[in-house]
């Protein structure tokens, strides 16, 4: 599988960036997978469902199933988060895993960067990173791509990875 992220402050972006690439990997032909990491504590079940009944009596781990998905929730009960290699082994096979947060994992990363955030770059503390998308001019060694220019930065990543 091949791994590629995306960094930025809240609000640069990359959501909405991950959002439009998509696409354009899937019609590429390639099965496409998103780890994404939360800062705040969230949660995909709701209040009342038999799912979240069982894990507030104490479950550690959830798996619901039906015949369009299935997802497991997996309570870490006070124990630390995994480390994203961990969390990687996790996904089923795919050809492309796209990653959202994670700021400090060792993969290639494009940094979401824009000026009216009013926050730093991340790349001159990040040797991972291998280009910055934005909507502005960035003062930079690495490579620009303006962020609006999808098919330019879905064929950037595929170079980079070799998917060409």
């Amino acid at each position: 599988m091949k791994v590629f992220g995306f960094a930025g402050w809240s609000g640069s972006g990359k959501t909405t960036l991950i959002e439009a690439l998509i696409p354009r990997f899937v019609r590429r032909g390639l099965r496409v997978s998103l780890i994404k990491h939360a800062h705040h504590t969230f949660d995909v079940d709701q209040p009342g469902k038999d799912s979240w009944r069982h894990r507030q009596a104490g479950a550690a781990e959830i798996l619901v199933t039906s015949s369009r998905r299935w997802v497991l929730m997996h309570e870490l009960r006070g124990a630390p988060e995994p480390p994203f290699e961990e969390q990687l082994k996790r996904l089923s096979p795919c050809d492309l895993v796209l990653v959202e947060g994670f700021k400090f994992a060792p993969i290639a990363k494009l940094e979401v960067w824009r000026a009216a955030t009013g926050e730093p770059l991340l790349h001159p503390n990040d040797p991972y990173i291998v280009a910055v998308a934005s909507d502005s001019r960035v003062p930079t060694a690495l490579p620009v791509l303006d962020l609006n220019d999808h098919d330019g930065i879905c064929a950037f990543i595929l170079k980079k990875l070799e998917l060409e």
